[in-house]
Formats: C-alpha cells, structure tokens, sequence
C-alpha cells in the first residue's frame, strides 16, 4: 500500500477517485477494525494515509510527531511516513475553511453550533474561532466533553446563526437521517454539513427549504484530499485550481440527471440518449413499478392513484441513495414533496417542457390517455413542473437535442 484512506467502515468513500484525479500515486482504501488499528499503523507499510471516522484522535497516541495544527486542534487525518518516523497533521482544516467560504456563509462575530464531539467536530471549532465566530458551542446527545446536549440547545441556543454537523447522521445508506430540527432555531444564516455522501443532506435540503444559504461536504472531501496529496508528494501545486476542477468533475459525475415532465414528453427516450452518451445507467421509475407490480392501469384499477402514487414513492426512496444515474420519472412523480426532496439528494430535475400538442395519449397512462385529459393535466401540474426543476428544457426539439441541452444545461 503506498498511500490511502483507514477507517472503520468505507462503502460511501470517494476518497479514491479523488486521489486518482489528483494523480502520481496509488491510492487504496483499507477497512480497519478497531484492534487492527495499532498493528497497522506500526507496521509502517504504507508512505502516507488519510485517516477518517473513528480513528482521527485514536491514531495520535501511535505517531511520533504531530504538526502544531494537528496538536492544537486533537484531531490528526493524515499521517505520513517519513523513513520510519510517522508524522501526524491535519488537512481537515484547511477543507473546512475552503468549504465554508465556497457556501459563502460569514462567521464574523456569528454564534456557532457545531454538531457532534468527534475529530472533525475540533476543526470545526477550530475553524469557526479562525473566522472569527463570536461564540461556538459543540453539540452532542450525551453532552460528553462539555458539550451542550440538544435540548439545551433547542432551550438556549435557538438564536444560533450558523449550525455545523460533523456528525455521520443523514450519510450513506441512511440518507434521510436528519441530526436536528432546523425549525427550532429562528436566526440562522447558514447551515455546513460535512457529510458528502449524498450530495445533498437532508439538513441541507431542510435549511434550503427555509432560505438558508448551505452546503454538504463534498468541497471539504476534496479540498482536504488536495492538501494531503501536497504533503504526500512535496509538490507545489494550485490548490484552488485543482480543487475547484476536481470537485465539477466529481459532482458531474456522481449528480443523477432527474427528467420531469407530462407522460408522452419524452423522458424515457431522452433519458436513454443521455445515458448512451455519458456511459450510465438509465433507469425509468415507471418500468421499476411495472417490472415488480404490473401493469399501471391494473395498479390504478385496483389501488386508485393513492395507492399507485405509494407505490411510486417507495420506489423513489430507494433510488434516492444512487449516484450518477439517469432517471426518468412518471408524469406525476413530482406531485408529492417527498419525491422531490428524494431525488435531490444525489440529483437535480429537468423538466422537459413539451407542449400539449405534441403530447399523445397511450392507453397504459390513465390520466393521459385522451387529448383532453392531456390538457387539463398540463394546465393542473405545469407550475409544479416549474417550480420544482433546477433546469427547465425546451422539449419541442429533436429527442437528440433535448439531450443535448439536459447535459449541457441549458
């Protein structure tokens, strides 16, 4: 192993792909237990690694040297092995700080929450002060470590400006995991979540909601990775260059391409071209329903549209964990919040927007199986459509070029 990431668990990682980009070395993620962490770090077999949740103040005791930032903070995420002497530091801080001011959120003269007591929740804090944060408090259940329990902070702190989680709650796989109840506090101007795996949290989604500028941990993930590989290789490299370029192609790459839109609008064949064009893989909700429960005219016969429209959500809370997908969504996915909020997770939503005229009624569609009904539903839903894409398509073009405006959003 010459260089990688330790940690207990590591399915969501894109810390690979990451370094891959970065590129000069190879790179590995390697699954630890608890008792092998010691064994492994003293064995001394790699050149440098990145370390992650547990292990970022148990490896400290094992290393020879940490940096002053890496000491004054308590938290180390990367070590390396320099011939034979381990020296620990942290680039966590230096994520933090780009990825709050990627969000844009001021901390000057802000009271802080920050979410969760482990190693990445001392950078924060660390963080958060170098900004200037007027007051920051670190949050936990147990309120271990000084810290504030929740309700202490729902009773206290709900004038809070800014909330930061460095808490696993809301990652992969359980991505509907939210760690606090944003509605409580009524002053906040900005919300950081460092988890980047979904894209989009749903404390994220949830502060968005309100209007509150806020961002997920993917910009961090990166930047830190960049500043690590630094340290790995001494090369001078454009650290923001390099982050901000590392950071479009992989939200590129790991976003779902969502299309919306009337039935008969083209989604499916236009999700299909997509698919065939960026090498992924398309995936139609509707067939998902037919495939495991019949026909959707049997499942309107027999359940009504409530009962399809579940159907249709569990379907869509499954997808929702996925990366890189090309989904093509029912005429009518978008009537319930949830599905929404679901698919925003890891995508964002392109209504094509094809007129009525050219929309054509198909006897397995019930709502749309007649011009009229066509129409009336394209009056009832189109400002849902609008309102709830992130990019709005002229569907009245070519299928080839449909397809070519959704990759290109335009």
């Amino acid at each position: 192993m010459e260089y990688g990431l330790i940690g207990e668990r590591l399915p969501h990682s894109f810390s690979k792909e990451i370094h891959q980009r970065i590129g000069g070395y190879e790179y590995s993620l390697k699954e630890l237990k608890p008792d092998e962490l010691q064994s492994f770090i003293l064995q001394k077999n790699y050149k440098g690694l990145n370390v992650t949740i547990p292990y970022k103040q148990a490896v400290i005791p094992l290393l020879d040297e940490i940096s002053p930032e890496a000491e004054s903070i308590g938290a180390v995420n990367t070590i390396i092995n320099r011939n034979g002497t381990l020296v620990g530091d942290n680039t966590d801080f230096g994520g933090m700080h780009a990825l709050i001011e990627c969000a844009g959120i001021s901390l000057k003269y802000a009271k802080v929450l920050i979410l969760g007591t482990g190693g990445t929740s001392r950078t924060a804090s660390a963080v958060c002060e170098r900004l200037g944060a007027s007051a920051v408090y670190r949050v936990s259940r147990s309120g271990r470590e000084g810290s504030l329990t929740y309700e202490q902070a729902y009773e206290n702190h709900a004038d809070a400006d800014v909330i930061v989680n460095t808490t696993p709650c809301g990652m992969y796989p359980d991505v509907f995991g939210c760690p606090v109840d944003l509605y409580r506090f009524k002053s906040l101007s900005g919300v950081i979540d460092a988890v980047y795996n979904p894209l989009c949290t749903s404390l994220v989604l949830s502060a968005r909601e309100r209007g509150i500028a806020a961002q997920g941990g993917l910009y961090m993930l990166v930047a830190q990775a960049v500043l690590a590989s630094r340290l790995f290789t001494d090369f001078e490299i454009d650290t923001v260059a390099v982050t901000n370029r590392i950071y479009d192609e992989l939200y590129f790459e790991k976003r779902n391409i969502v299309l919306t839109g009337m039935p008969g609008s083209g989604k499916s064949t236009v999700g299909r071209l997509i698919a065939d064009q960026l090498g992924r893989e398309f995936i139609d909700t509707d067939a998902v329903i037919v495939e495991r429960y019949g026909e959707i005219k049997r499942i309107f016969e027999k359940r009504g549209e409530s009962g399809f429209r579940d159907i249709e959500s569990d379907v869509i809370r499954e997808l929702a964990p996925m990366t890189g997908k090309i989904i093509a969504t029912g005429g009518g996915a978008v009537l319930r919040q949830e599905n929404v909020n679901a698919f925003r997770r890891n995508g964002e939503l392109f209504f094509i927007d094809r007129s009525p005229e050219y929309l054509i009624p198909t006897d397995d569609r019930p709502l749309a199986d007649e011009v009229s009904k066509i129409e009336r539903l394209y009056r009832e839903r189109i400002d849902i459509y609008m309102n709830t894409a992130d990019y709005i398509i002229d569907g009245d073009c070519e299928p080839n070029d449909v397809a070519d405006s959704v990759i290109n959003g335009d």
